[in-house]
């Protein structure tokens, strides 16, 4: 009991929120020193994060896994440190302050669940294509380049341009879209832009497809975080006058 006891106590305290911040902060700063001279860290986003981990020495990794570990106990310690907050501060008549930092807390827990999806099946790929070029993205999608339209003024600059793509399946078209500056296609998960475009001899494209799987998890979170923020301080204020 007296463990268990000295385990519940560990997750309920705040001293230990301070304290895994703080070995996040050191950790992050030795990452910081390690990636840059590395030469293994050039590929650590082109394949899911955990994937690549399980490749690469512990002698470059380490602090990588300290973080992926520390994350998951504060994980832990936010979903303990908030039922404890509901339940002492459940007779509070104004329930809006009393949610808001639960709401900051289910925010930040989204946050690190998108992490953790990315974390597992991120991915990202460059690809040199051309007219009729067919680029595979998943088990049993294609994507077909249908069209590169690419606008040139008199001087030979490039003003403008558009991609026509579809994305096939069993050799059929179920889907049609059109890859633009800022305006990139996107498809079960896939994120595919244009990295870069030649216009002569050939036109050709640069593409770069990203999968994340943790991208609207991590909106989510965002929009919760900032929204708990914000309502905890005008409620902060209205209090204090």
């Amino acid at each position: 009991m007296k463990i268990i006891k000295q385990i519940t106590d560990f997750f309920f305290s705040l001293s230990t929120t301070l304290w895994l911040l703080g070995l996040l902060l050191l950790l992050l700063f030795a990452g910081a020193f390690i990636m840059p001279g590395t030469q293994e860290f050039q590929e650590i986003h082109s394949i899911p994060l955990f994937d690549w981990l399980q490749t690469e020495p512990l002698k470059i990794t380490w602090w990588l896994w300290g973080l992926t570990g520390i994350l998951a106990i504060l994980a832990l310690n936010t979903i303990f440190c908030s039922i404890e907050s509901i339940v002492r501060k459940r007779k509070v008549t104004q329930w809006l302050l009393l949610i808001s930092p639960q709401i900051i807390h289910i925010g930040f827990l989204f946050m690190i669940f998108a992490h953790l999806l990315s974390a597992i099946g991120a991915s990202q790929e460059l690809a040199v294509v051309r007219e009729g070029s067919l680029v595979k993205i998943s088990a049993n999608t294609l994507l077909k380049i249908e069209d590169i339209n690419i606008n040139i003024d008199y001087y030979g600059y490039i003003t403008g341009w558009a991609i026509s793509v579809e994305y096939l399946s069993d050799g059929k078209t179920f889907k049609k879209d059109i890859i633009k500056p800022n305006n990139p296609s996107v498809h079960m998960g896939f994120n595919i832009n244009v990295k870069d475009l030649r216009a002569y001899p050939v036109e050709a494209v640069l593409l770069q497809i990203n999968k994340e799987p943790g991208a609207l998890w991590a909106l989510i979170g965002g929009v919760l975080f900032m929204a708990g923020i914000v309502t905890l301080i005008i409620l902060k204020i209205k209090v204090e006058r």
